[in-house]
């Protein structure tokens, strides 16, 4: 899972999480059309060929417990979400035995330098700061930008020139409100304390655009909150510099044999069609 220490709505960080998130789980059924998809390169390696070492029998995974749609408990207190089926799915295709546990979030860095685990398959992003405390996969997930707009708005080009002196919504301190203040300077920008003001600012017609992060948009856009009003508009915003390089399984630092593994198996789990499927699961709407 694909990512980036960034400022406003985003996954999560070493640093902890953002508290918007904590809205994905009230957003009601899902619909789960076409999928959040990032083409991963194609990688020879096998659990074989992996670097050297000795061979792993068991893919020792840590998550937590509270972060749906990626990793929470369902009804019956189990286990569950995108992250615990990946890493799943990334052992069978290891053809290893997979052993699953729960950590506060907290914890689950330091667990792979105690080497308590393997992996970490949690919403980690590849960020300049947890870089220093893990090695990361290939991304698997990005978190673009996207901008959003009420239905019956006019269609226009989302572009800086489209956009001057039109009211944007942004969250303040996020990524998102650099990078608007830095290409988007003609538009009206308006900064709110909170996704959920801003969100509410677009619903009831009070500015014209909603310029946030795509995975939440997403939930919400397709969620009872958003009563229906909205949808995105233009395509994602991917520059690195503001929006990660993605999120992605976090191993312990020089464990180069462990990053083969799942390097290898995620890899092979896009040619196959899997992961594709397996994100069309949990994620309710394109974001790319």
């Amino acid at each position: 899972m694909v990512s980036v220490g960034l400022p406003g709505p985003r996954l999560r960080t070493s640093r902890g999480r953002q508290a918007s998130w904590r809205q994905i789980a009230l957003l009601g059924t899902l619909v789960l059309l076409a999928p959040l998809f990032v083409p991963l390169p194609v990688a020879a390696q096998g659990p074989d060929s992996a670097a050297d070492g000795p061979r792993r029998v068991v893919l020792r995974f840590l998550t937590e417990n509270d972060f749906p749609p990626f990793n929470f408990l369902d009804e019956e207190g189990q286990l569950t979400g995108f992250n615990v089926d990946l890493a799943r799915a990334i052992c069978l295709e290891a053809k290893m035995a997979c052993d699953i546990k729960e950590r506060p979030w907290d914890e689950l860095l330091l667990a792979l330098k105690r080497k308590d685990a393997d992996a970490v398959a949690a919403g980690h992003m590849i960020t300049a700061a947890t870089l220093q405390q893990a090695d990361f996969s290939i991304p698997y997930l990005h978190t673009p930008g996207r901008f959003a707009v009420r239905r019956e708005a006019e269609k226009r080009d989302i572009t800086p020139t489209a956009l001057e002196g039109q009211r944007v919504a942004v969250i303040r301190g996020s990524a998102h409100e650099a990078y608007l203040k830095a290409f988007f300077r003609d538009s009206r920008i308006e900064v709110h304390p909170s996704s959920d003001s801003a969100r509410e600012a677009l619903a009831n017609g009070k500015v014209d655009y909603l310029f946030d992060d795509g995975i939440s948009l997403s939930f919400w856009l397709n969620g009872t909150l958003s009563r229906q009003c909205c949808e995105f508009r233009g395509g994602p915003f991917l520059e690195a510099r503001y929006f990660g390089d993605g999120i992605a399984i976090a191993s312990a630092k020089g464990d180069e044999q462990m990053k083969a593994i799942v390097d290898g198996a995620l890899a092979r789990l896009r040619e196959s069609g899997r992961l594709e499927e397996l994100v069309g699961r949990y994620f309710p709407y394109r974001i790319y």
